[in-house]
């Protein structure tokens, strides 16, 4: 897990400077609505960040349109990474709020290059609580779409 924190408001952020290039970055792709750079803390060999150029905390604040050109670039960065590092897989991450592990509260995805025997893992607890609770929780979702 990163140790470091980005808690700064919008016009502190590190990925806003990164943005108007106030901070130096590797830079892998960038277009009116988005910017990819390899993240420099490597998770494996190839570990690419793709982030809204607009501050956004997370997604819940991207615009549909921002959200669209993110995962646009993502697909496009995580086809690139796999050409260039021949990957076992690749995994598209993202956080929203600390307890999910978001640390630099500026919305980005994190494309993954995965390889047998990394050391990533991705664990949860898995629960089968059946089609009625299931359906239940679907229900609430949907109400709040209206």
């Amino acid at each position: 897990m990163p140790m470091f924190v980005d808690h700064s408001p919008a016009g502190e952020c590190i990925f806003c400077k990164l943005v108007k290039g106030e901070i130096p970055s590797a830079k892998v792709y960038e277009d009116d609505l988005t910017i990819a750079f390899m993240d420099i803390g490597q998770a494996t060999r190839g570990h690419v960040l793709v982030a809204s150029k607009r501050h956004a905390v997370n997604l819940l604040e991207l615009t549909p349109e921002e959200a669209g050109a993110v995962m646009q670039t993502a697909q496009r960065v995580a086809a690139g990474v796999n050409k260039a590092f021949d990957p076992d897989g690749i995994n598209i991450f993202q956080a929203n709020g600390a307890p999910a592990g978001q640390t630099v509260f500026h919305f980005h995805l994190h494309v993954l290059p995965r390889f047998e025997g990394d050391g990533l893992s991705v664990v949860w607890q898995r629960e089968e609580p059946g089609f009625a609770v299931l359906g239940e929780l679907a229900e609430k979702i949907k109400a709040e779409f209206a």
